[in-house]
């Protein structure tokens, strides 16, 4: 079982990453619309769930007025930032389980799984070395990430100003 401190210091890495990250959609959600920061800001705080900026960003590159190569390299970061999202949102979640040493033994997802017969809920994962790896490589990407927007953000004649 994993150590206590050693989960939480990846799951706050995740976060801090994330947080980061996400603030980052604010100068994309500028780019697409041709607004200013300002402007951008209140699309992006209006927008209350990360499901819901990325969506926008995915419709607005998809307009005939997006350049192919923006529209692949905003796609093609959405895509990766969205599979991430699944590890974030499993961490922010879950319920944590723990052994009688009071160390974290798994995870239990609160959420519904349905079909015509059952309902079930709450998947249990065991918090072993290979979750605490998964965790380190989401962070990897999540930064890998980072860094790809903020190369398109400081490629953007129309945002570049802004920073």
């Amino acid at each position: 079982m994993a150590a206590m401190s050693d989960v939480l210091l990846r799951v706050g890495r995740l976060n801090y990453v994330w947080t980061n990250t996400e603030s980052l959609l604010i100068y994309i959600i500028a780019h697409l619309l041709r607004v200013e920061k300002d402007a951008a800001i209140v699309v992006f705080l209006t927008l209350n769930t990360t499901r819901a900026r990325i969506d926008l960003i995915e419709r607005l590159s998809k307009l005939a007025s997006t350049s192919p190569s923006d529209r692949k390299a905003i796609l093609s970061a959405m895509a990766r930032l969205k599979k991430e999202s699944k590890i974030r949102n499993k961490y922010n979640h879950c319920i944590y389980s723990f052994d009688e040493k009071g160390e974290i033994s798994s995870t239990q997802l609160m959420r519904l799984v349905e079909d015509d017969k059952q309902i079930r809920y709450g998947k249990i994962e065991q918090m072993d070395a290979r979750e605490l790896d998964l965790l380190e490589k989401s962070i990897a990407e999540i930064v890998a990430i980072s860094r790809t927007l903020w190369a398109f953000i400081h490629a953007s004649p129309r945002i570049s100003g802004e920073l």
